[in-house]
């Protein structure tokens, strides 16, 4: 899917002052394109993830997935489309602590009641590399497994749209470097659209398109 932003903006309220994170975003993402999303801290990334994902609403402007506007669309619209078509990767791993790792995978695809869900699960930790750890519970796992398992459960509902915020951000260098390793050979392999906030420049510069998040506003590298 491609996605694409026409002056999208987002104020915050502080007692009586406005603040004014996102000034107006314009930018176009093309299907299947892996694009980098960088900035000083508080710059307003995670906002915009944010918003992209449907967790907040923009003030104004138009979010386009395809022909879908998500600004205009009502709550229960717009839980309804991004479970079907938005995966968002956390820098919190987020799996439930009592669940296998095969089990947290499973989860996401009994939620939008999918088919074959034991299978795909399968399928899904395997290609990260976890074949291994499918009877693993969270804590029996170390934190770039832990990740791939978030990462696996994202991509086994086949999004059409990935976010993915600072993925790699609890690891240490060298663990993190093989995770999204990995993690770009899959969404690359399945062509999945797909953005990504860090604050690493190295992964930054295996994103095909790098966007910086400065003074409120989008800017090409």
């Amino acid at each position: 899917m491609s996605l694409v932003l026409n002056n999208v903006r987002k104020s915050f309220h502080q007692g009586e002052t406005e603040i004014q994170v996102l000034k107006g975003l314009n930018a176009k993402i093309e299907p299947g394109q892996v694009v980098s999303i960088v900035g000083q801290s508080g710059s307003g990334k995670s906002t915009m993830l944010s918003i992209l994902a449907g967790l907040e609403r923009a003030d104004s402007g138009e979010i386009m997935v395809d022909n879908a506007n998500l600004v205009p669309m009502t709550e229960h619209d717009l839980t309804s489309f991004r479970a079907q078509n938005i995966s968002i990767v956390f820098q919190q791993y987020h799996l439930i602590a009592h669940l296998t790792a095969l089990e947290n995978v499973m989860l996401a695809l009994e939620i939008l009641k999918m088919e074959n869900v034991r299978e795909r699960a399968e399928a899904a930790l395997k290609e990260l590399g976890l074949g291994h750890r499918l009877n693993h519970f969270p804590s029996q796992l170390s934190g770039g497994e832990s990740q791939r398992v978030a990462i696996a459960r994202a991509l086994v509902v086949q999004p059409k749209i990935l976010l993915a915020d600072e993925p790699s951000g609890n690891l240490d260098t060298h663990t993190g470097d093989k995770v999204m390793d990995v993690f770009f050979e899959v969404v690359r392999k399945h062509k999945i659209t797909t953005i990504l906030v860090t604050h690493s420049e190295s992964l930054a510069k295996k994103c095909e398109r790098t966007l910086r998040l400065e003074e409120g506003q989008l800017v090409e590298r």
